[in-house]
């Protein structure tokens, strides 16, 4: 299944706090790998602001629940998508058929 993973670095007291957090999150990410069992197609930062956006597939998404975890510092938001050509396909069968029941 394919998702959109959204993040956002949540709000610290201090400018000391926050940029303390910047530090470790950049730790962090020296070590961080790729999840076994996702495939990463965008890992993309927000120009200009905190967080980003990466979309992916898996079939374990306790994997990523994983992956994500240990960034304490971010508000994560996962959603479900489908492929604009799918879903105006599934789409178009839906309309067909209620077309069919009128």
């Amino acid at each position: 299944m394919k998702y959109v993973m959204s993040w956002k670095k949540k709000q610290h007291g201090t400018t000391a706090a926050y940029e303390a957090a910047q530090k470790r999150v950049l730790a962090l990410m020296e070590d961080w790998r790729r999840p076994e069992g996702v495939v990463i197609h965008q890992f993309l930062l927000r120009a200009g602001e905190t967080g980003g956006f990466a979309v992916f597939e898996t079939e374990d998404l306790a994997a990523v629940h994983t992956a994500t975890a240990v960034f304490s510092d971010f508000n994560f938001r996962i959603e479900p998508v489908v492929d604009i050509d799918r879903a105006l396909a599934a789409r178009g069968v839906r309309v067909e058929w209620r077309g069919a029941s009128a």
